[in-house]
């Protein structure tokens, strides 16, 4: 019994003990455990984003506000570099800053945006002489937030990727905030501007203004044609013209200048083409109008209103082509037309034809002047009329055809039979005489025969004889004949005289004269002569 005791009380004291060592190992093992501390990272994420200047060297900075500088543009001085982060979101920056020596401490707060966001706070304190800047960002300040790797890597590729594009951009490019401060500028711009030092390696702030842009462009408005001003020229071949594209952003005006020296100097030479034609057309004799391809009048000299009566202020109106006609019409300028369907008709007719190519026709007005009108088609569907005045070209023309009518007229009444042959041998002109004689109609063969086939008509009619020998040699020379008389017998028994005589320029005339006093033949003294000079 006492034995079982003994065991029970063993058992027991054994279990306590080793509970009791449990315990004591175990609050050991939480008690000396180190506690958590932040790793350097997340330390580092945590501290604040400050700057401490003197003037405008950097003394030091936080290591989250040196990857701030690092990642603004290239300028000439860090405090250029901050100046270019702080001047956009703050505006009163750069004009508060020189207070600090008088004030002791500067506060700020970062413009609004659309967005609810909330804006940085920027902190100005005056630290023994020097200016200790501090920015806080109420989103982020003291929650510790940390960014993926893999994520701010992709975002810092990207910008890298957009930073080069748009320094690489030979467009110029640069970024008004609300206010029209200029806040940021490409490399093109800031080239173009000279705001780079002599290495290139940093330009000063601010930035300087190439361009003075209307109110109306930091409205999005535009495209405007600017020139840059003659102070901020560079060599004297570059562009000096742009035409200026403006794109409004939440916060201010993006504006892009792409160069129109070419178009400038294009437009200036289409200029000066244009008035050296007008000046030209104005000296003109004939009336020119130009109708574009709606048919509405846009060019016109001053002869189109001398010629149809037409007073300026109504050319000047720019009528439609129609318009134009109708009036015509009405001034009696044009030809009487037998109704007003049918001339409208002629009109749409001649519109079409000078539409589709060259078309002349003649009016005769009721005035008595003849006017020639001339209709050409010109690129991008217009057309142009041409009025002349060829009244006295008209008037002399029918007075040649009246004295020719005459001339001819008084050959026809002539009883011997003559033809006119030209130098080149060629029948010109011959009298009814003539026809009647050798049974041809000169009227159907003038200009188409030659000496040599009307002198086989000739031997056709009448005997043989030397005389049309001499007469296919003759044809055959070239330069001054001679007067030469011979006689030829018909094949009815008809004796002819035949004479040859000169004219001027080396035309020549043969004249016939049919002897009818006497069937007998007379002496052929003149036939000797032709054989010897045959």
């Amino acid at each position: 019994m006492t034995t079982a005791w003994l065991e029970a009380t063993m058992i027991a004291l054994t279990s306590v003990g080793a509970a009791l060592v449990a315990l004591l190992l175990t609050w050991l093992a939480v008690g000396r455990a180190p506690g958590r501390r932040l790793t350097p990272a997340a330390q580092e994420d945590l501290e604040e984003v400050a700057f401490l200047f003197d003037d405008e060297a950097l003394v030091d900075a936080t290591p989250p506000a040196r990857r701030l500088l690092e990642s603004m543009p290239i300028g000439a001085s860090d405090w250029t570099r901050f100046t270019a982060f702080a001047a956009p979101r703050f505006p009163e920056f750069q004009s508060r800053i020189g207070q600090l020596a008088d004030l002791g401490r500067l506060e700020m707060t970062e413009i609004a945006s659309a967005t609810d966001k909330p804006r940085l706070r920027l902190t100005v304190e005056n630290f023994n002489g020097l200016a200790r800047i501090t920015l806080v960002d109420p989103e982020g300040e003291g929650q510790g937030q940390r960014v993926d790797s893999l994520s701010f890597r992709a975002m810092e590729d990207e910008l890298e990727m957009m930073r080069t594009t748009l320094d690489r951009s030979p467009v110029l490019i640069w970024r008004t905030e609300k206010g029209g401060e200029l806040s940021w500028a490409n490399r093109a711009y800031l080239a173009r501007a000279g705001a780079f030092d002599a290495g290139e390696e940093g330009f000063g702030w601010p930035l300087p203004s190439l361009f003075t842009l209307p109110l109306d462009a930091f409205d999005g408005g535009g495209p405007h044609r600017l020139e840059i001003g003659r102070a901020s020229q560079g060599a004297s071949d570059t562009a000096t013209w742009f035409d200026c594209h403006s794109v409004v952003l939440e916060r201010g005006t993006l504006h892009f200048a792409l160069p129109a020296d070419a178009a400038v100097r294009a437009e200036k030479a289409l200029r000066d083409f244009v008035q050296t034609l007008t000046k030209t057309f104005a000296d003109l004799p004939i009336g020119l109008a130009i109708f574009d391809r709606d048919r509405q009048l846009r060019l016109f000299n001053p002869a189109l209103s001398d010629l149809l009566q037409l007073g300026p202020e109504l050319l000047a109106t720019r009528p439609t082509l129609y318009a134009f006609l109708d009036r015509l019409r009405e001034t009696k300028m044009m030809p009487e037309p037998k109704d007003y369907r049918s001339w409208r008709q002629e009109m749409t007719e001649l519109e079409q034809a000078a539409a589709s190519g060259f078309h002349a026709e003649t009016w005769n007005l009721p005035g008595g002047q003849t006017y020639r009108v001339t209709g050409r088609p010109h690129p991008d569907g217009a057309v142009a009329f041409l009025f002349e005045d060829i009244s006295s070209e008209t008037s002399l023309t029918r007075q040649f055809r009246g004295e020719i009518e005459m001339s001819q007229e008084v050959l026809d009444r002539v009883g011997d039979a003559i033809a006119v042959f030209r130098p080149s041998g060629e029948l010109a002109t011959a009298n009814a005489a003539y026809g009647a004689l050798w049974g041809v109609e000169p009227e159907a063969t003038l200009g188409r025969v030659t000496l040599l086939d009307a002198v086989k008509q000739w031997q056709a009619r009448a005997e043989p004889s030397a005389f049309w020998s001499w007469l296919q040699n003759l044809a055959r020379e070239i330069g001054a004949r001679e007067n030469l008389t011979e006689e030829i017998i018909l094949l009815d028994g008809r004796h002819v005289t035949c004479r040859l005589e000169t004219l001027s320029g080396g035309a020549f005339l043969l004249r016939f004269s049919v002897d009818t006093a006497s069937d007998t033949s007379p002496p052929r003294q003149t036939g000797t002569a032709v054989a010897q000079q045959g």
